[in-house]
């Protein structure tokens, strides 16, 4: 799966290579933890870089990566052999690597969505990573962008967060 992702990403930078207009964005985003691990995870903040290349007026593809983390919650044991334990497991981070579009429904509101993988960066062992997915909709003007969005990485499991988030464009 790794590889076809890494092949149809190669192929989209080969096809905007005659691209000539473009932008590149960088921002950061916070959201809640929602989804399959929700009990275990309570925040999901990241940074984001893209680059996209207008394929036409209100189209727009590239590509994306950045570095997003997944907060662990914090248990504090009350009772039982050790009182006032906390335990608390490592964070979750992934650096994703994926594809971008970006269509403006007007010159102020646009959609979007990126598709990759997220390559986990914690301990060895314990994941390779996951198929990144992230639908956005937001407002945009010359220089910046709000937006919200769902993001879900999958592999055995999925870990999914409710985003929102700002991009700078340069």
């Amino acid at each position: 799966m790794k590889r076809i992702i890494l092949s149809a990403i190669a192929f989209m930078a080969i096809g905007f290579a005659n691209a000539q207009n473009g932008h590149f964005k960088v921002g950061a985003h916070a959201g809640a933890v929602v989804g399959d691990l929700q009990e275990s995870y309570s925040a999901n903040l990241g940074i984001d870089a893209a680059y996209l290349w207008s394929i036409t007026d209100k189209f727009s593809l590239g590509a994306t990566t950045g570095f997003t983390a997944y907060v662990q919650k914090s248990y504090n044991y009350n009772t039982g052999p050790y009182p006032g334990y906390v335990h608390k497991n490592p964070n979750a981070s992934f650096v994703p690597v994926a594809g971008t579009a970006q269509y403006s429904i007007t010159d102020n509101l646009f959609l979007g969505a990126d598709l990759g993988f997220a390559i986990f960066t914690g301990k060895k062992g314990t994941s390779d990573g996951g198929i990144l997915y992230q639908p956005k909709f937001g407002y945009q003007t010359n220089k910046i962008e709000l937006f919200a969005a769902y993001k879900g990485i999958t592999n055995d499991g999925n870990i999914a967060s409710l985003n929102i988030g700002f991009n700078y464009k340069f």
